[in-house]
């Protein structure tokens, strides 16, 4: 949670503010409550399982030529790159719309908990992963 925090807290609209982000995950996790009926920690969690990669393209020069190839993600590396997904995703999602980041915080990690496609970070493991596959 402090994690998705500092995160927010980096974004523009948040612009260092930690007071404000922290009030977004507050938001963010009485809607997932609500909605689910569930702890939203033990959602966040289970988003955060679903939209982590497991593997990554390094670029590696060998002779002058340069090629990508297949690295495993370590589990810090792992964590921040979905929790990097997520917030990206709310961003993208309550930009230039009537939704508040909250609300669209809260529904980037519920869709991330069902696995469903329509959430930004479960797409963007899957386009990495495929992507790591293509360059074994």
């Amino acid at each position: 949670v402090e994690r998705l925090v500092n995160r927010l807290a980096q974004t523009a609209r948040a612009g260092g503010r930690k007071a404000k982000a922290i009030n977004i995950v507050k938001d963010a996790f009485e809607i997932i409550s609500l909605q689910t009926g569930k702890n939203p920690i033990e959602i966040l969690v289970k988003a955060l399982i679903n939209s982590a990669p497991r593997e990554d393209t390094t670029r590696v020069s060998y002779g002058g030529i340069v090629y990508y190839q297949s690295v495993d993600i370590s589990p810090g590396r792992r964590v921040d790159l979905a929790i990097r997904n997520i917030v990206d995703g709310a961003k993208m999602k309550s930009f230039k719309s009537r939704k508040t980041i909250a609300e669209a915080l809260a529904e980037e990690i519920i869709n991330a908990a069902n696995n469903d496609d329509s959430s930004y970070a479960v797409t963007r493991k899957k386009e990495l992963e495929r992507h790591a596959e293509a360059s074994r």
